[in-house]
């Protein structure tokens, strides 16, 4: 079965950094795009950014644009979430989310907690 595990998360404080890593198994990721969401305090949940299965085109929120970047690396099976410039507002559980670029197929991982907070 599908499986999309990510890990990184914690507490940082302002103005610090993280790398937020996201694996997966059971599914063909040169063939999914990849994106990474979050869900704050008492919100819904938002798309973060996405990148194409070949990680040639990225695109992101607004409120991101300048200070997170998404990269990948099919060979193992992982997609990167680096994050820097961090604010309060960026805390959230973030989720990163796997679609087939063929089939009706889209997996989520479990969430990681980040914390920014001083």
């Amino acid at each position: 079965q599908v499986q999309l595990v990510e890990s990184g998360g914690g507490l940082v404080q302002p103005g610090g950094s993280l790398r937020l890593s996201c694996t997966a198994s059971g599914i063909a990721f040169n063939l999914c795009t990849m994106s990474w969401h979050r869900q704050g305090p008492g919100t819904e949940r938002e798309l973060v950014g996405s990148i194409t299965n070949g990680g040639g085109r990225t695109n992101y929120a607004d409120s991101v644009k300048g200070r997170f970047t998404i990269s990948r690396d099919n060979a193992k099976n992982t997609v990167y979430l680096q994050m820097n410039s961090l604010k309060p507002e960026d805390t959230a559980v973030y989720y990163c989310k796997a679609e087939h670029i063929f089939k009706r197929l889209t997996s989520w991982g479990q969430g990681t907690q980040v914390t920014v907070s001083s």
